[in-house]
């Protein structure tokens, strides 16, 4: 029986209802990374990779 994938939005993201939500998931040990507005459009890497990703944008702080 395949799994369920539960998405999870970003706080960043203006919450559930916002427009262009970010949302993550794993799904047999790969992370998911996916736009609201794209929603066939799914990002799939390793959730170490992605986290490495994270955290170097964290680092970076935000552009202005």
């Amino acid at each position: 029986m395949a799994q369920e994938i539960v998405w999870q939005t970003s706080a960043y993201s203006g919450g559930q209802d916002g427009p262009d939500r970010i949302e993550l998931a794993t799904h047999e040990g790969v992370a998911l990374l996916g736009e609201s507005d794209a929603p066939g459009d799914v990002f799939r890497t390793r959730p170490e990779a992605l986290a490495g990703l994270i955290r170097r944008v964290r680092e970076a702080g935000p552009a202005v």
